[in-house]
């Protein structure tokens, strides 16, 4: 078995029937039956151009943990747990030690997500790729009782916004990153920061899963709906899942902002509310709940999280105060 197929081989249940290797991967669903009407949700995404800086720093293995938990957290929005996962990686000449380090990042996001890695895509493509360059891609699929879907339809104005700290930009904003950045070593520590620019960039996109999985298994689970704060930021995420009617209003004061968006700002002279409109801002998901169930969700949140703003009536937009 070749070093894909073992990492691979890590992530494997019952279900797997077949999986790398085969021309296609077997999972068994026979275990959905037990639930009362479950829904399939499924979500394709990759990590961008992050992974250009994964290549400058010769570091890959948190790649492969971007992609997975990245589509974990989307199809966690509608309220998911995942089943199983496919990657797509492409570059111009394969070399064992890097695709053994992007495979297995992808593999251990999946151990601990629950998910089988049960297939995808290892391709040598010279003359599309140029020497050093690759790409990284992935497709999961979760399932969720048709009854607790997110977000609920009960959303209104006067509901609360929760946000849950991110742990740096993710998966997004790496295009205007590297701009930024482009003059200045990874491993050099700005003024506002107290580790090296490097390791504050490639830490893994952080999965909420196991933050919020016990809370929506509860039979009387207050979450009315979920945010993933991607490419838009705060500005555009979190209307995605907003019904006609309903805006937002967030305060940018209301938790603390991580000091490496300080320097972005500064080395980049971004305008500051285009920030918000390109990074989370060390918020990278945002809950809705209803104004009486603010306490009881964060006691059983085993982490801090920030009042953020309210749901107010308006047309599906963000207002930043």
């Amino acid at each position: 078995m070749d070093i894909k197929g073992k990492a691979a081989e890590s992530t494997y249940g019952p279900e797997v029937l077949a999986g790398i290797g085969a021309f296609g991967g077997l999972y068994d669903a026979g275990g959905l039956q037990k639930m009362r009407a479950p829904v399939l949700v499924s979500s394709t995404d990759g990590v961008g151009t992050k992974v250009k800086l994964a290549a400058q720093a010769g570091r890959y293995g948190s790649i492969g943990e971007d992609i997975v938990n990245h589509c974990v957290d989307d199809i966690l929005v509608q309220g998911a747990r995942p089943l199983f996962f496919l990657d797509y990686f492409a570059t111009s000449a394969l070399h064992p030690e890097l695709t053994a380090a992007v495979v297995g990042g992808a593999a251990k996001a999946c151990r601990e997500a629950g998910c089988a890695l049960i297939g995808g895509e290892t391709a040598e493509m010279p003359g599309v790729y140029i020497p050093g360059e690759f790409d990284l891609a992935g497709t999961i699929v979760g399932v969720v009782e048709r009854d607790r879907i997110l977000p609920r339809r009960n959303l209104n104005p006067g509901d609360v916004l929760l946000g849950l700290r991110s742990n740096g930009p993710h998966t997004n904003g790496f295009s205007l990153i590297r701009r930024i950045f482009r003059n200045t070593p990874l491993e050099s520590v700005l003024p506002e920061m107290k580790e090296p620019l490097g390791d504050a960039l490639l830490v893994p996109h952080r999965s909420y899963l196991p933050l919020l999985r016990p809370i929506l298994d509860s039979d009387a689970a207050p979450i009315k709906a979920l945010a993933h704060i991607t490419g838009g930021g705060l500005v555009e995420n979190p209307p995605r899942v907003f019904p006609e009617g309903i805006g937002a209003e967030i305060r940018r004061a209301a938790w603390p902002v991580p000091p490496l968006y300080a320097a972005i700002q500064r080395v980049g002279e971004v305008d500051p509310l285009e920030m918000y409109r390109v990074f989370n801002m060390g918020i990278g998901m945002v809950i809705a709940v209803d104004k009486k169930d603010v306490a009881r969700l964060q006691k059983e949140l085993p982490e801090a999280s920030w009042v953020v703003g309210e749901l107010v009536q308006g047309t599906r937009k963000t207002i930043l105060k």
